[in-house]
């Protein structure tokens, strides 16, 4: 075994010196951080104001625009510290508070995406008994899954990373990372890593499963009935297959960058890469819905007449 220690600082090694264009490359990511905070606040504003969209599927949406600012709360203010610092520095203890925070983000965007799933299912195989099955009480015990079950597993893997010795202190990533943090163990990390993919894959199979099942159970009702239904279930679920399809594409690219060598790949590329997952579901999410969703487009453009006007 290696000399082992436990540094009190990571070093984010993979932000390369970009000179004075660190002040524009600052400027627009608070931009991008503003307008996320923005977005996500109007659709939240706009489900809790409006009676007519207290319904589960839009209880959903702003479950989801909640977990995008918890998420980017624990992303941004430090990246944008380290846009303009010649360090890039973190503390152990906000480390393991930073990975916390972005993969409890990540495993509820798949919960929540998981009982959205199992929503749009009953309205549209089980119309009938919908309002049955989707009581308050429902909801809240589906939306209590969505942050419990990856709260409690990320709780239970931080504890064990932060107990692995520790033989370095580089992670090649903009942020914290639990993998990032396990390569840099002394000890023969397999079966670590076996066990944290297994945890992983656990927390993850139940939404996924949920997702495959119900939108199986709703392409087996399309196949069966008119153009016209098939248009109206379209016009339902693609805000949601969208998000789907956007979480899938972004964490599959943290996944694989977290496996890649990083020394052979372009700094800029791999930063770009791993931005994907903290950054474009929280900007694309509140647009998706926002504009292909018409109840929510029409209170947010009826919110803002009615602030125009006084």
């Amino acid at each position: 075994m290696e000399n082992s220690t436990q540094p009190f600082y990571f070093n984010l090694s993979i932000f390369v010196n970009i000179g004075f264009y660190r002040y524009p490359a600052f400027g627009l990511c608070l931009l991008l951080y503003g307008f996320i905070v923005s977005a996500n606040l109007v659709i939240i504003v706009v489900i809790a104001c409006e009676r007519v969209l207290h319904e589960s599927m839009y209880v959903f949406i702003a479950l989801l625009s909640v977990n995008a600012l918890y998420g980017s709360a624990g992303f941004f203010p430090r990246f944008l510290m380290d846009i303009l610092s010649d360090t890039h520095l973190i503390s152990r203890p906000a480390c393991f508070t930073q990975i916390y925070v972005i993969y409890t983000y990540a495993f509820c965007e798949v919960t929540i995406l998981g009982a959205m799933s199992y929503d749009r299912y009953v309205a549209i195989c089980q119309p009938l008994h919908y309002h049955s099955r989707m009581t308050f009480k429902t909801v809240q015990m589906l939306a209590a899954f969505s942050w419990l079950c990856p709260a409690l597993y990320l709780s239970v893997s931080i504890y064990v990373t932060i107990t692995l010795p520790l033989c370095g202190n580089k992670i090649q990533k903009v942020h914290c990372a639990s993998w990032n943090v396990l390569k840099l163990s002394c000890v023969t990390s397999a079966t670590t890593e076996i066990v944290a993919t297994i945890g992983a894959i656990t927390v993850s199979f139940l939404p996924v499963t949920c997702i495959l099942y119900t939108y199986f159970r709703i392409v087996l009702l399309c196949w069966k009935n008119s153009s016209e239904f098939r248009g109206k279930v379209l016009q339902s679920c693609l805000p949601h297959v969208i998000s789907i399809v956007i979480y899938c594409v972004t964490s599959f690219s943290d996944t694989v960058l977290n496996r890649y060598n990083l020394q052979g790949l372009n700094p800029f590329v791999a930063i770009l890469v791993s931005l994907e997952f903290v950054v474009i579901p929280p900007v694309l999410n509140p647009l998706v819905y926002g504009l292909k969703s018409p109840e929510i487009r029409t209170h947010i453009l009826r919110m803002v007449s009615l602030k125009t006007v006084t």
